[in-house]
């Protein structure tokens, strides 16, 4: 459990990167967001449940860090006909927490979002509650785990092809 002090100096930093890191996404910025990862770093988003087990059942995502670089490649391409033209985004982030830090150093962060996709295909909300795990690497708040829990992951879901 972080101490009072400890996590009212964190939350500013926390805030600040969660508040990035949703502006890169929303602005397509996908190597700029990709640096805000660990060289370990998990993208999970689980289907069919919040908590199921990644290995042995189906995800929307599950990506470590050899498949963000390729997703991100294949972002960059230009070539995924789902983005092309690419969905405008925007994304409120809110209840952001400071859970807990790990003997690690790794700091636990909880928040929910709500994004507003639109595209050719439709306009979609999509509502999410992300878990972090923050760690500072060279001084800087990095990414090694981020967990989007979809409110709707149960039910069949439109071609999420950006970076939620």
């Amino acid at each position: 459990m972080l101490s009072r002090e400890s996590s009212a100096a964190l939350m500013g930093a926390v805030t600040a990167f969660i508040y990035k890191e949703a502006r890169l996404q929303d602005e397509h910025a996908y190597e700029a967001w990709e640096a805000l990862w660990t060289d370990d770093g998990i993208y999970w988003v689980p289907a069919n449940g919040d908590d199921i087990d990644p290995e042995k059942e189906m995800s929307v995502i599950y990506d470590n860090r050899s498949r963000i670089s390729l997703r991100i490649k294949q972002l960059l391409t230009g070539k995924r006909h789902t983005q092309t033209p690419q969905s405008r985004l925007r994304r409120l982030v809110s209840n952001i927490e400071l859970l807990d830090e790990q003997a690690s150093g790794d700091i636990s962060v909880a928040s929910n979002s709500m994004v507003f996709e639109s595209s050719l295909r439709d306009d979609t909300i999509w509502a999410a509650r992300n878990e972090y795990r923050l760690r500072y690497v060279d001084g800087e708040l990095r990414m090694a785990y981020k967990k989007v829990i979809l409110v709707n992951n149960e039910k069949a879901l439109f071609t999420l092809s950006f970076l939620i």
